[in-house]
């Protein structure tokens, strides 16, 4: 090979692994930061990662919020997908959307007693919006949220 051959070569090398190196930083750096959404259905069958951070959302169902002693912090709740309820516990102040009936998704991971422990809770602000996923579910299973 002569030398100019050889440099357009070693630059051509150079610009793939470089190329190399960032497309795999950038998948690196997104699989860091995405948080799968689970409905409760999928939670009680064991399709949930143990130990590891998560998103599940469904609806708090009616007459399950509760609410401790210490001004009010404490927030306990039930979240369902009208097939199943999982338990949710919440330290912190709530978004001023949050009500029974309504839509949420709660940031977490499952503790030893199969309670969801919460760090963020997201309140949808449309009680009539269900994520595809949450439809899907409440389809295959037969269940529905009607009274």
């Amino acid at each position: 090979m002569t030398a100019p051959r050889k440099q357009r070569m070693a630059i051509v090398g150079f610009i793939v692994a470089g190329s190399a190196v960032a497309i795999g930083l950038v998948l690196f750096a997104l699989s860091e930061g995405i948080n799968v959404f689970y409905t409760p259905t999928e939670v009680a069958q064991g399709a949930v990662p143990t130990g590891q951070n998560f998103r599940i959302g469904g609806m708090v169902k009616t007459g399950s919020l509760r609410t401790g002693e210490l001004e009010g912090t404490l927030v306990e709740f039930l979240t369902t997908d009208c097939a199943i309820d999982i338990p949710v516990s919440f330290t912190g102040v709530l978004p001023d959307l949050f009500r029974e009936g309504q839509g949420v998704v709660a940031d977490g991971y499952i503790d030893s007693n199969g309670v969801f422990q919460a760090s963020q809770i997201l309140a949808k602000h449309d009680e009539n919006y269900m994520s595809a996923e949450s439809v899907a579910a409440m389809e295959a299973s037969g269940a529905t949220c009607d009274p």
